[in-house]
């Protein structure tokens, strides 16, 4: 049977490296935090960047049976 010290011993030093890993897992948040704070996602794209979807509404007239087929052809 262990003894009272190696107890309190053994308890201390898996407190102190939870401390010790909830720190580093804590500053390791943060520095990834400052490194993305400024990083603007929604900027207009740099260089040859190519649209690649319409976003304009067309004046093209489509029957409710097309829509429909469209709908059972692609689901909900």
């Amino acid at each position: 049977m262990k003894s009272w010290a190696e107890t309190v011993y053994n308890t201390g030093k898996v407190f102190l490296f939870f401390m010790g890993f909830t720190f580093l897992f804590y500053y390791g948040i943060v520095w990834v935090h400052q490194e993305y704070q400024d990083y603007h996602k929604y900027d207009e794209p740099q260089g040859s960047a190519v649209k690649v979807a319409n976003m304009g509404h067309e004046e093209k007239t489509t029957s409710w049976i097309d829509r429909l087929l469209l709908f059972y052809q692609n689901g909900e």
